[in-house]
């Protein structure tokens, strides 16, 4: 680990990134280099100072956190961005890494954790605060048991297509589109098109 981690906070309020400055102000080895208050201003920063861990909240107005995250990474492939997040926004996790974010960590955790969350983020290592880890878990595990194809088919679905629909515009046959689809059901244990769709919504694996 380097002898000194360098900061950036984003929040869009005021007193939040003040009490995360303060905090982290008790950590010797972590140094705050700048503040920002929305994403666009987080990316244009985050490029300038090149810091070490990008503590990212998600709910912004303009451009939330995970768009800037997004577009960071697109810019900066080595940039490392730890959610910053509330306890309700959980079902955001799956989103949150396929931004590219290394980690998770809730606003309310401990002062230690945040430490340690910020320590293994700066080694190129995930961290997923142990509050969320029964979230984090489930929402991987059902997104990743879906294939690309099943996922696209179910984002077809959820746009209020038919199966002959999905069939004309994938290119293959309408009983190919009922086999995937028969498998979505199974692997997200749903009894409709419509419940696999609300499931799928509800654990961000489709938008």
């Amino acid at each position: 680990m380097p002898d000194e981690i360098t900061a950036l906070i984003v929040d869009d309020h005021e007193v939040v990134r003040e009490g995360l400055r303060l905090s982290l102000s008790r950590a010797p080895h972590i140094r705050v280099v700048g503040e920002a208050g929305d994403g666009a201003a987080a990316v244009e920063l985050s490029l300038r100072r090149k810091p070490d861990v990008i503590i990212m909240d998600v709910r912004m107005p303009g451009m939330d956190g995970l768009e800037a995250t997004k577009l960071l990474l697109d810019q900066d492939p080595d940039a490392k961005v730890l959610i910053f997040t509330a306890y309700s926004e959980r079902s955001l996790l799956t989103r949150g890494f396929e931004s590219g974010a290394k980690g998770y960590i809730l606003k309310e955790a401990p002062h230690s954790t945040l430490v340690r969350a910020i320590e293994k983020v700066a080694e190129g290592e995930a961290y997923v605060d142990p509050a969320l880890m029964p979230e984090f878990l489930a929402a991987r595990d059902q997104g990743e048991m879906l294939t690309a194809r099943e996922r696209e088919i179910l984002q077809l679905l959820a746009d209020g297509m038919s199966n002959a629909d999905v069939a004309e515009k994938l290119f293959i046959s309408q009983e190919t589109v009922k086999s995937h689809v028969r498998h979505i059901l199974t692997k997200l244990e749903a009894d409709t098109r419509t419940h696999a769709v609300a499931i799928a919504l509800r654990e961000a694996i489709i938008d």
